[in-house]
């Protein structure tokens, strides 16, 4: 694979995605688990004025995938982003995002596994907190663990059966829950404050994050120019109007929605009893385990992509000797997110990951007006009217929305980028120029 710009005519590469197909792709990617829990927490922020955030993180998030389309069609290579920034910007810039790019799998595994674990105390209270709390997440992690480690086929059969799950629950909880909302319970008299306001929008945007991954085919999908534009906003449609739906039912049914640990199960719960509670809760958990394992397959890629630029030592390269999968990326990995989710909770480990993922989001964009300027003779296959502009607007919205973090998450997050830099120079002042 190529890891360089490319000509827009690629004999080597099939369009066998077509229009319809790039819209499932997007839509299922986008569509995770942090709908199951945030529909509370923003909420408790913003009040009815969630749904206008819903709206908001939406049109951003349109713009940003434009950006990323366009530049990963330049690209066949492994590593997504971190090729684009390490293109554009050079070795260094490259392996930040690389590494800010896998701590946010880390960050987004946390978090979901918090509210795999909050779902599960449904069930069974003890594993809600203390001890029980950590040996639940233990095992769980260890299991997803295991199975990613006897093969990615394996893998994403089993991640295959989740995505319908979490298509389902969602489907099914609003076209019921429409029927029996309170449309009195509604108000947008009393405006939200405006760090409220942005702090919401901040945190939706993990809600319809995963798109970082669906953009990076678009060299091969069908007619690109007619299909991507199409499909994008085709796909984030979708997905938002099923969002602000959730968002209503929840608002129009539950009236203690700003306090509620697993608002799908409690909304549930007024509006078709506890029966019916525990069968979205029951979904729900599954729908967060399909999330859990996409990620835990995934991530360790990550690790395996800087070991084989170089970047990092050989080892997380180093593949299993009968299954062939980055063993050695994958118990470090699975090591960290166990420590994170443990020692974390739901909205702090999901801030995280969305301050990070804004930050290669920026550069991702910024890469698209440098590439374009760099090889002018290569246009890429798929090109945004207006890029270099609109390029400009997502980095200023990125950065607006990253003014909104607090002042603990972006701290950390600044640590972990500096960590990254003295990892960086740490495995590569010793090489020669050339090699780095």
């Amino acid at each position: 694979m190529l890891s360089t710009p490319e000509v827009a005519a690629r004999p080597d590469l099939v369009r066998g995605i077509r229009r319809w197909d790039f819209v499932a792709l997007i839509v299922n990617i986008t569509i995770g688990a942090g709908i199951l829990g945030l529909p509370a927490k923003i909420y408790a922020l913003v009040g009815d004025y969630s749904l206008v955030a819903y709206g908001v993180s939406a049109a951003i998030v349109a713009l940003i995938i434009l950006c990323f389309a366009e530049v990963s069609s330049r690209f066949s290579g492994a590593g997504g982003p971190y090729l684009y920034a390490r293109e554009a910007f050079g070795r260094l810039v490259g392996f930040e995002v690389g590494w800010l790019l896998w701590v946010s799998r880390l960050a987004s595994f946390a978090a979901l596994c918090n509210l795999f674990v909050e779902y599960a105390a449904y069930f069974w209270p003890a594993v809600g907190r203390g001890a029980g709390r950590a040996a639940f997440m233990s095992g769980l992690i260890a299991s997803l663990l295991l199975l990613n480690l006897v093969g990615v086929r394996t893998a994403s059969l089993v991640n295959n059966l989740f995505t319908v799950s979490k298509l389902l629950v969602l489907v099914a909880f609003t076209a019921v829950g429409l029927f029996f909302v309170d449309w009195h319970a509604f108000s947008f008299a009393v405006r939200p404050t405006y760090p409220s306001f942005s702090g919401a929008v901040l945190l939706l945007i993990f809600t319809f994050s995963g798109f970082d991954v669906a953009a990076i085919p678009a060299g091969e999908i069908q007619q690109p120019q007619r299909n991507v534009p199409f499909a994008l906003f085709t796909a984030i449609g979708t997905v938002a109007v099923l969002f602000l739906l959730v968002q209503v039912v929840c608002i129009g049914t539950l009236p203690g929605l700003a306090t509620a640990e697993r608002p799908l199960a409690a909304a549930t719960a007024q509006f078709m009893g506890p029966a019916a509670a525990a069968g979205v809760a029951a979904a729900a958990m599954l729908t967060a385990l399909g999330t859990l394992n996409a990620l835990m397959l995934t991530g360790p890629r990550l690790l395996f992509a800087l070991a084989e630029q170089g970047q990092i030592p050989a080892v997380f390269g180093a593949l299993h000797p009968r299954f062939r999968t980055p063993y050695v990326a994958l118990f470090v990995s699975a090591a960290l997110k166990l420590v994170l989710a443990i020692s974390g909770t739901f909205l702090y480990a999901l801030t995280l990951s969305t301050i990070i993922r804004l930050t290669y989001f920026a550069l991702t964009c910024a890469a698209l007006p440098v590439l374009r300027s760099r090889y002018p003779s290569r246009p890429a296959p798929f090109r945004v009217w207006g890029g270099g502009v609109v390029a400009v607007v997502c980095v200023g919205l990125c950065l607006w929305l990253l003014g909104s973090s607090k002042g603990t998450e972006a701290r950390d997050v600044a640590v972990a980028a500096l960590a990254g830099l003295g990892l960086y120079f740490l495995f590569n002042y010793r090489k020669p120029l050339a090699a780095r």
